[in-house]
């Protein structure tokens, strides 16, 4: 046997804790570096790059690598004031889970491949149900992320409309019309356009000044595409807006649906999991009345990247939309739950082990933990739009419904472009590593967007954010 591809369980061993000391002194670095070491690509990459390798190296010297380059010139994700995107810090136990999913290396295709993986994907998700406060039978399963989720719901909705469109594809059926918001995530637009239906016949319903959508014109559209021949299938809800995290009104919407006989989607992939908290649990009294809910444990339950969901209130109508068959994939022998297959209800067919790491999580941290985190993530933001509110030289362009913060730094005495000035900002608050945003568009102005998803944030980082936002400023004018 090759030892450099099957070293022994004293070598697995040390590897192993030297592996496990780099990511103990990464999370107890946080406390202290920034959130980014700005970079080239020019000066980067003469540090990674080298020929294809013939003969390996010692793992230290991997490890070395990986300290000194790979995670000194990371966006540090996990960083209290990383407030970039909506985007999860991790946490230490999926750290370790990801380590042994990858030993068990299971393909969850079905029960067949992964007996107890998929009896733990089945929990999980009937766990994430009752977070959201669902009592329905429905189900579903988990994908690589949010925008998978959203497009395997828009599919399942598709199928629903036109019952034969797998076998006939869309020539000569009419022109399906799908509603979203302005402020929904371009991964919708993106599904419309993969599924046949056409980017274009997305149709944008306009928002209220809270960016939330405006139901009155939803009613417009809907009634401009009927009376032109074209078949309205489904409206797109946000509870979360990526942009400003603006909650639609989805008890409205949801009424609106059920009486024009739309699919209703929920795209909750930023903000599904504040049904854990309490300020925020009254937003999702009605979400259980969507056919189908895109969610992201990913992000706000902190686990790694590459764990979405997709629920579907009726699953059959999933299996409508994906199911397939070949002879190497035909079950023999099963019956019943045994002879379940993932693939007949999302478009994969190889599928990681991404139930394991949210089980470690519930199970070891509990949602009491999660609801509280959440809770304060929700808390930190909105002290920050009251800091915001009361000073002289910061302005707030959004309620802050979740956990969003859209906002620009404007100065009394200023009299030029301020999109111009605060993209500059953004770019020095950026490079200067102390605190990271991200960007926004409300209402036509260029707005700073800091997302709090982070369990290690504190009040005390959102004054630093704005402490940084009005030390970089001045240098930001002389040097972009």
């Amino acid at each position: 046997m090759n030892s450099t591809l099957s070293p022994d369980p004293r070598e697995i061993r040390e590897i192993g804790r030297a592996a496990l000391d780099l990511v103990a002194t990464y999370y107890e670095s946080l406390a202290t570096c920034g959130v980014l070491e700005p970079t080239t690509s020019a000066k980067l990459r003469p540090l990674l790059d080298g020929p294809l390798p013939v003969t390996g190296e010692p793992f230290d010297t991997l490890l070395d690598t990986v300290r000194d380059v790979i995670a000194r010139f990371s966006r540090h994700s996990a960083h209290p004031r990383f407030f970039g995107y909506v985007a999860s810090p991790g946490v230490p136990v999926a750290a370790l889970g990801s380590m042994i999913a990858s030993a068990l290396n299971t393909n969850v295709t079905g029960w067949r491949s992964a007996p107890a993986a998929t009896e733990i994907e089945w929990l999980v998700i009937r766990w994430l149900k009752q977070m959201l406060g669902l009592t329905h039978a429905g189900s579903g399963l988990l994908v690589s992320g949010g925008s998978m989720a959203n497009f395997a719901g828009i599919a399942a909705a598709r199928s629903a409309a036109l019952p034969n469109v797998l076998r006939d594809g869309l020539h000569g059926a009419p022109q399906l019309r799908l509603y979203a918001s302005g402020q929904a995530h371009f991964s919708i637009r993106k599904a419309a356009a993969m599924l046949g239906l056409g980017a274009a016949n997305l149709r944008e319903v306009k928002t209220t000044a809270g960016l939330r959508m405006d139901v009155s014109d939803l009613a417009r559209l809907v009634r401009e595409d009927r009376a032109a021949g074209h078949l309205p299938f489904c409206v797109v809800a946000s509870a979360g807006t990526a942009g400003s995290g603006a909650m639609d009104p989805l008890a409205e919407i949801a009424d609106f649906a059920r009486e024009h006989a739309l699919w209703l989607h929920v795209d909750a992939a930023y903000g599904g999991f504040a049904a854990l908290a309490p300020s925020a649990r009254d937003y999702f009294a009605r979400i259980g009345d969507a056919d189908s809910i895109a969610l992201d444990p990913h992000k706000w339950l902190y686990l790694p990247v590459g764990c979405g969901c997709v629920l579907y209130k009726d699953p059959a109508t999933a299996r409508a939309a994906f199911t397939s068959n070949a002879e190497y994939i035909r079950v023999i022998g099963l019956e019943n739950d045994e002879a379940f297959a993932f693939w007949d209800y999302g478009p994969e067919l190889s599928r990681p082990f991404r139930a394991f790491d949210l089980w470690l999580l519930l199970k070891s941290a509990g949602t009491a933990a999660l609801s509280e985190a959440i809770e304060e993530n929700i808390a930190c933001a909105r002290y920050c739009a009251s800091l915001i509110e009361v000073s002289e030289d910061l302005e707030l362009l959004a309620p802050v419904d979740l956990s969003i913060v859209c906002f620009r730094y404007r100065p009394a005495d200023y009299t030029g472009d301020l999109d111009a000035l605060n993209e500059k900002v953004l770019l020095a608050l950026q490079h200067d590593g102390s605190s990271y945003v991200s960007n926004a568009r409300v209402h036509g102005k260029f707005a700073l967007r800091a997302c709090v998803l982070n369990y290690r944030t504190t009040r005390r980082d959102m004054v630093i954010l704005l402490e940084d936002v009005r030390r970089v400023a001045p240098k930001a004018q002389k040097i972009f």
